[in-house]
């Protein structure tokens, strides 16, 4: 076998071991955190009938090329097995792009594969707006495999090919490859510095820029689409409902914890003694270690512009909820990691082959690399073991009510079974038209009974006139008077509710609301058992 093809072929089998790392990592049942999110759109796009009357899965398609590509799986396939296949999908794309960076770096399979586990550790533990990469499959999946790629041709100089990647990425996912051009761009500053006057310098301006442009556009115009047909008033109305009241945990810098900055400049801090350790030591390919660091400042003054923005609201509401909408913390929630993952693989390496090479180094030049190793492995680890041992998909999991949420696997399982059971009952008791009132927290009621729901917490439209329309429904549905947190049972409300939404059935939580309701209960009746949910008609 020539080397050529030996080195292919460890790549390819790089790439599958990062695939089942990733399995291991966040291969929990589907629905995963945002899948029932994402595919239940994905299914109406394709089937305009599948939950019609639901006001967020018919509502304006965002992320229209991830709909198309992914959308027609649900077809001839269960969206569990959509799922599935997407995510394995995702993940390779992944794999791909992170063997195709650390190969423009200079690292040899292990030391990338171990430099993964430190990417995907500095994700989980060290974010400051709650950035992940591997989970689910949504649209930003495959947007952070094409901008990988795109990264490695940064890295290698190859600027026009960059764009093009890029502009794949903003395709899927507007902000992510958008924001990677941006990044891309900080570095072709730094590093090619156009202000001086250089006969081998790499076009900026390039087909492959217009090119990237062009794909970005399939990104760029349905992204566009969801501010058209609103005043400027109900563009900022809509404005400020996603960036201080839904998204406020991704957006607004004042909704951030004081834990999220200490983590994330711990990570930060550590991320540029060790780039700058490996870099004078000469571990990595230098001008190509210095091109992407120089993305990673990028990334970085990205984040700064968005904490300098978060100052605005107190002065600006306005203007500063417009503009926090773009998510400015979400590139360098992943690339800080990267950088330092790249960093610690190249230490390792380099450290290890100095020794096979006879020069002397001080058992202690091992510390740093052997410590953020030791700590990413047992941060995944424990992040898996929790998955695990909860029993069920994390979209489904009591955490995210709120309630028992340190439940034990028994009692996760058991919940989980009674959503389940609730929900096909539903899907079996009624038409495919029907819309019902449900808890407030659960995400997955369109997932498992395939019928429309009035409003729900996760569901929020991307569209500006929708998004009003949800805001709208959640306060008359979910009242401040009840904290937001319980459907009324005013028999005024309840029938006004019917009335404007077509609603005739609710489905109740009892860890939220009381067992003695005084309304006719339809589930469980009889001989059926659901300790957990009952379904209730609403007062005509």
């Amino acid at each position: 076998m020539s080397a050529r093809r030996a080195m292919g072929a460890e790549k390819a089998m790089a790439i599958i071991f990062l695939v089942a790392l990733f399995f291991a990592y966040a291969g929990d049942a589907p629905p995963g955190v945002n899948e029932a999110h994402y595919l239940v759109k994905a299914k109406n796009f394709w089937d305009p009938n599948f939950c019609r009357n639901d006001l967020f899965a018919a509502s304006g398609k965002a992320h229209l090329t991830f709909y198309v590509v992914f959308g027609w799986l649900t077809r001839v396939a269960s969206l569990e097995l959509t799922a599935w296949i997407g995510r394995l999908v995702g993940w390779g794309l992944i794999a791909a792009g992170l063997v195709r960076l650390g190969s423009s770096l200079g690292l040899r399979i292990p030391w990338m594969v171990m430099g993964s586990v430190v990417w995907l550790a500095g994700i989980e533990y060290g974010n400051l707006a709650g950035e992940w990469v591997i989970g689910g499959i949504e649209a930003k999946v495959p947007a952070y495999g094409l901008a990988l790629v795109g990264l490695a041709h940064v890295v290698e100089r190859r600027w026009a090919r960059a764009w093009i990647w890029f502009g794949g990425a903003a395709a899927f996912h507007v902000l992510t490859g958008g924001w990677a051009v941006v990044s891309a761009s900080v570095a072709y500053l730094i590093m090619e510095r156009p202000w001086q006057s250089r006969n081998d310098r790499p076009r900026f301006f390039s087909t492959g820029l217009w090119v990237g442009g062009g794909l970005s556009l399939l990104g760029v115009i349905p992204a566009w689409a969801m501010s058209r047909n609103v005043t400027e008033a109900e563009g900022i109305a809509a404005a400020r409902t996603y960036a201080y009241f839904r998204i406020s945990h991704h957006l607004t810098p004042a909704a951030f914890h004081m834990g999220w900055y200490i983590r994330h400049g711990c990570l930060a801090v550590t991320t540029v003694a060790m780039i700058v350790w490996v870099r004078r030591a000469g571990w990595l390919r230098p001008e190509r270690s210095d091109r992407f660091a120089a993305f990673g400042l990028g990334a970085i003054t990205i984040g700064a512009a968005g904490l300098l923005i978060g100052c605005l609201p107190a002065v600006l509401p306005d203007l500063a909820a417009k503009l926090l909408r773009f998510y400015w913390f979400r590139l360098s929630d992943v690339v800080v990691p990267l950088v330092l993952a790249m960093a610690t693989a190249g230490a390792g390496q380099g450290i290890w082959h100095d020794h096979l090479a006879g020069k002397s180094r001080s058992v202690w030049s091992w510390l740093p690399v052997v410590v953020i190793m030791t700590a990413s492995v047992t941060g995944l680890a424990a992040s898996a073991w929790k998955r695990a041992s909860g029993g069920v998909p994390i979209s489904v999991s009591n955490r995210l009510l709120g309630m028992e949420s340190n439940a034990d696997y028994a009692r996760q399982r058991h919940t989980m079974l009674d959503w389940l059971a609730v929900c096909r009952f539903i899907r079996a008791s009624t038409s495919p038209d029907e819309v019902l009132l449900t808890p407030r927290h659960q995400q997955t009621f369109k997932w498992y009974a395939h019928r429309a729901e009035v409003v729900n917490w996760k569901d929020v439209p991307q569209d500006a006139a929708s998004l009003l329309q949800w805001s709208q429904r959640f306060v008359e549905v979910f009242p401040f008077r009840l904290s937001t947190m319980r459907t009324t049972i005013r028999y005024a409300d309840l029938r006004e509710l019917r009335r404007r939404y077509g609603v005739r059935w609710m489905i109740v939580d009892h860890r939220v609301a009381g067992r003695e309701l005084p309304l006719v209960r339809v589930y469980p009746v009889g001989d059926q058992s659901n300790t957990t949910y009952s379904v209730y008609r609403l007062p005509e």
